[in-house]
This record gives structure tokens, sequence and C-alpha cells, in this order.
């Protein structure tokens, strides 16, 4: 029975020292010689004016989240598109009625002027 789990681990192994060795060489090799400007926080070459914790506007929030919304639904389409002869007219209309919901959601924010820059 754990003869069945070795290329499992084989694998695993291997993935390991793949991901390790690179940092480790990195980290042994590199010339490391840090001085205050290279440990200052990077801010588009000048200075922070703000403090870190001030806030974003309300609309970045509402467009990542309907980039994320769109990007899920194209991620569903491409496997229902490659099993559409499985899956047959009940998939067909199941996905129909996916498409529906996403797409008044969309028009929703449209009217409500969620993607609008003032």
């Amino acid at each position: 029975m754990l003869s069945n789990y070795v290329p499992i681990l084989m694998f695993l192994g291997i993935g390991v020292v793949i991901g390790a060795v690179p940092l480790a060489m990195g980290r042994i090799l590199a010339p490391h010689n840090p001085d205050p400007e290279k440990l200052s926080p990077y801010e588009c070459g000048f200075e922070a004016f703000e403090d870190s914790r001030m806030k974003f506007d309300v609309r970045y929030y509402l467009v990542a989240i309907l980039f994320i919304i769109f990007d899920l639904e194209i991620a569903f389409l491409f496997p229902w598109a490659v099993a559409l002869e499985e899956v047959g007219l009940f998939g067909f209309v199941a996905m129909m009625i996916f498409l529906l919901v996403l797409v008044i959601g969309f028009i929703y924010e449209w009217m409500k002027g969620a993607l609008e820059w003032e």
C-alpha cells in the first residue's frame, strides 16, 4: 500500500528541491550590501506624503470585485464549452441562466454608475 505513494512523495521531494536550491544559491552567492537607500520603501521615486493606511475610493474596490466576477465567468465558460456535448440541453440552459444573472448584475452596476470615473 505504501508503494502507491512513493511516486507522489518523489514528485513532492523533487518540487521542494527545485524550489529550495535556487533560493539557497541566491542567498549564498548574491552580494549583500544593504544601505539606507536600498532598505527604504519604494514610492514611485519620491518620498511618501501620506499614511500607508489611507483610505481608497470605494470605486477601486467595486472595479476589483467586478473584475473578479467576470474573470470567474470566463473560467466557468471554458470547461463548459469543451464539455457542451456531454452536458446537453440541461447544461446549456443552466449556463444561460448563470450568464443571465451575471448580465443583470452588470447592467445594475452600469445603471448605478459604478463603472464611471469622475
